[in-house]
């Protein structure tokens, strides 16, 4: 019995002001605006795919992901709504729609995708009385630059309307492909569920020496270590690697399960919010401790009884210990970039 293409509709809409993204390509508002503002989502959703080119846009692949936090799991499903209507071939989707930031730039660059979409408010609380937001990651993997974030901004001021195909229904949590017959396009919709830590996982293996990490958790002189995911997509990873990989006792990960408010604490890897860690790793029991934000691209170092270790102090011990890491021995270094936590030191 043949299959009835699903329908691709065209919607009405009004533009909004004030969607100019920061932040490399991000958009984050209150939940409740993404919620109760009529095509808001949508809006943004259409103008960051209308800013990608026509001819690159037709048949292209994309990747998407999110921390997990509330209302992720409806703007996915929009998401992929539009990508279908919107001409593109293949969406590469984590599994249970979680994907960190990292191992979104991961896969972009592994499957040579045209992009990446990010439903995360990064930092900023979860929850219906929190925030929410969309990041735009470009085919290099990195962050939407700002050519880019204005030509979604120009966009967004004069939309008229958004396509989605409102009938297409995906299932988040079964890993493999899922194809789907569209009106008015020759091949089928495919979109791809893919396990969230895998590629990344495999991408670390090449760049760090994992029976050295796994001896020094796990053998004689082991180190304790002690890591908070903050309740946001790290708990897979951190099981995962460090634990399941690497030996580290399972206790040593806390916060490890995603929660779509974060347990309702900010999930902020700061002295201020990641207390329950300040507190274990002031006791001296832990020779190393780590939290990370909701998205998993910005990390809090501690070291024995609580010892915090700044940004930049990071990058200069990472920078020291080069010839560690073999990814830099095989490849060379061809200079250090700064992100928004450290310091002008660099540019000196």
């Amino acid at each position: 019995m043949e299959r009835t293409p699903i329908p691709v509709l065209t919607v009405q809409t009004a533009p909004y002001e004030d969607q100019r993204p920061t932040g490399g390509g991000g958009l984050r508002r209150p939940t409740v605006v993404f919620e109760s503002q009529r095509n808001y989502l949508p809006n943004f959703v259409q103008s960051l795919l209308s800013s990608v080119d026509l001819r690159d846009r037709q048949g292209c692949t994309m990747v998407v992901g999110s921390d997990g936090r509330y209302f992720s799991k409806t703007a996915i499903e929009i998401v992929v709504q539009m990508a279908a209507a919107n001409g593109i071939g293949r969406l590469v989707i984590g599994q249970n729609g979680i994907l960190s930031t990292p191992a979104v730039s991961c896969i972009i660059r592994k499957i040579k995708a045209a992009g990446g979409i990010i439903l995360t408010a990064s930092h900023s609380p979860g929850g219906p009385g929190g925030e929410f937001g969309v990041k735009f990651e470009v085919s290099n993997g990195g962050p939407a630059p700002d050519i880019v974030s204005d030509k979604i901004y120009q966009i967004s001021k004069t939309l008229e309307e958004y396509a989605i195909c409102p009938d297409l229904r995906v299932d988040l949590s079964c890993l493999g492909r899922q194809e789907f017959d569209l009106e008015n396009k020759f091949k089928p919709f495919r979109v791809e569920i893919v396990d969230s830590v895998d590629i990344y996982l495999n991408l670390l293996r090449s760049i760090f020496d994992f029976n050295v990490i796994r001896n020094l958790l796990t053998g004689p002189n082991q180190i304790k270590i002690r890591i908070d995911a903050m309740n946001g997509v790290m708990g897979p990873y951190v099981r995962r690697i460090l634990c399941d990989e690497l030996g580290a006792p399972a206790n040593s990960a806390i916060n490890c399960i995603p929660l779509e408010d974060f347990g309702g604490q900010p999930p902020d890897p700061s002295l201020t919010y990641a207390t329950a860690l300040l507190e274990a790793m002031r006791g001296g029991e832990y020779g190393f401790g780590a939290a990370f934000d909701a998205d998993g691209d910005r990390y809090m170092i501690l070291g024995q009884n609580g010892f915090f270790v700044n940004a930049s102090d990071s990058l200069a011990i990472i920078a020291a210990n080069l010839s560690c890491i073999p990814y830099f021995c095989q490849m060379g270094v061809r200079g250090f970039g700064r992100s928004m936590p450290t310091s002008t030191a660099l540019d000196k």
